[in-house]
């Protein structure tokens, strides 16, 4: 099957930045039936709350991945939204005049839920952006400041259902947070996120269908061989699994 890998990192704590490596990595990952994959940023390399100057450098090295191979890689703008509004649109426009990016990466700078996510929608209904939003099912309250419960995406995406957000790491939030997930057509969650649980693919085709399911890895986190065959290995319809592998994605980010 073909595939297209919506959530990865190819560059992970400045690994993997020369030409030779991702040269390497497109070679490994199209042998796997990758055809294109979806570069999300060194997201955590300044750690919670970069500057400006940080992200902008992000978004750059995003870039030059496309540079080196337009014809596998896309990439998501990285934001942290507690910049402010001025910041965060001066960003997008750049991200998406210059470089053509599809969508915008969102990690752990703020939780989902914050009044600074109000521009960051903005920038996405303006420029017609994909929103990925970082989460995780949050039993620690202190640290749910930073991080996403699945129930503060799902709440985004209801309070801007003109906008397709992506619920990532199907693993981190579990089957409570496929539940919190259904019935908001605008929102999408991505496979990646730990080691495959059984019966987790078939519950989130179940509830939310198979067509607001995305393949992503969370490369190189997570290896491409083994996340791949959570979904090969799912007890679903051939043509779910191509739904989730390629086609949706493929559709979500007007891909050819």
């Amino acid at each position: 099957m073909r595939i297209i890998d919506v959530h990865t990192h190819p560059i992970f704590f400045r690994k993997g930045a020369t030409p030779k490596e991702v040269a390497a990595l497109v070679a490994q990952s199209r042998a796997l039936g990758i055809r294109h994959m979806v570069s999300l940023g060194d997201v955590l390399v300044h750690g919670t709350h970069p500057t400006a100057a940080q992200v902008t450098a992000m978004n750059d090295m995003n870039a030059k991945l496309q540079a080196w191979h337009p014809d596998f890689f896309s990439s998501f703008c990285f934001l942290n939204p507690v910049l402010g509004e001025r910041a965060v649109m001066k960003e997008v426009e750049r991200c998406v005049t210059r470089y053509g990016f599809k969508g915008i990466k969102l990690e752990i700078s703020n939780n989902a839920r914050d009044a600074c996510m109000k521009p960051v929608m903005a920038a996405a209904r303006r420029f017609g952006l994909v929103v990925l939003q970082h989460s995780w099912s949050m039993v620690n309250l202190k640290l749910r400041r930073f991080h996403s419960d699945p129930i503060d995406t799902a709440q985004l995406a209801r309070r801007h259902p003109d906008v397709k957000i992506i619920m990532a790491h199907l693993t981190g939030i579990g089957f409570r947070g496929v539940l919190e997930a259904k019935g908001c057509d605008n929102l999408f969650v991505d496979t990646s996120g730990g080691y495959p649980e059984e019966g987790l693919v078939e519950y989130a085709a179940e509830q939310l269908g198979a067509d607001h399911v995305l393949y992503g890895s969370d490369l190189p986190i997570r290896e491409n061989s083994v996340t791949i065959g959570r979904i090969l290995g799912a007890r679903i319809s051939a043509a779910d699994k191509r739904l989730m592998l390629h086609d949706n994605t493929a559709r979500l980010l007007n891909l050819n």
